[in-house]
């Protein structure tokens, strides 16, 4: 039976277990989690937070991670200004960014999120003004949110995965992991 592990990645967190020849120590997974023969199934940034599913299942690792699977991936996203219809409608066509255009994404303005107090907080302007949008994207590449959102003209200043698929990151906290069937 595979394993399948949901966790809550922190912000500053590498998405891999160990960080061989970097040369001032990292956070990992292994900080976390100590549970043999489990992988990442995707990656999230260092510099994101958020849902990671790990697995020992290579072929399940490979449907969620793999784009050709399609697997939905929704993100709750801080950014600086207010995006209007306009920026929505660009990122739900489609953004061209230098490796091509991106598929047709889900996006929406939002409420903020209760969420968990990030360590460093976010930086605060006074002077400009930050938003939320909730975006469900179809493959992943590098970087791919971030860069959709600069592409309109409004930068990521926080991003939390939320959901991949059927999973969600629900009530785990910052750093907790669980077991699903």
């Amino acid at each position: 039976m595979a394993r399948l592990i949901l966790f809550n990645k922190p912000y500053g967190v590498l998405s891999q277990f160990t960080d061989r020849g970097s040369e001032t120590a990292r956070a990992t997974l292994s900080d976390y989690i100590d549970v043999p023969g489990v992988y990442p199934a995707g990656r999230l940034d260092r510099d994101s937070e958020g849902l990671l599913i790990l697995t020992d299942d290579g072929a399940q690792q490979a449907r969620i991670a793999s784009p050709k699977h399609k697997m939905p991936k929704t993100y709750l996203v801080q950014v600086e200004g207010e995006p209007g219809a306009a920026a929505l409608a660009a990122l739900r066509a489609g953004v061209e960014l230098k490796d091509g255009r991106t598929r047709p994404a889900q996006a929406r303005r939002i409420d903020p999120p209760a969420l968990w107090d990030r360590d460093p907080p976010v930086r605060y302007r006074k002077s400009v003004a930050d938003s939320w949008i909730e975006l469900t994207i179809t493959e992943g590449r590098n970087r791919q949110v971030r860069r959709m959102t600069a592409a309109v003209g409004f930068p990521t200043l926080r991003l939390v995965r939320w959901r991949i698929g059927a999973w969600e990151i629900g009530d785990l906290t910052v750093g907790e992991w669980r077991e699903v069937g």
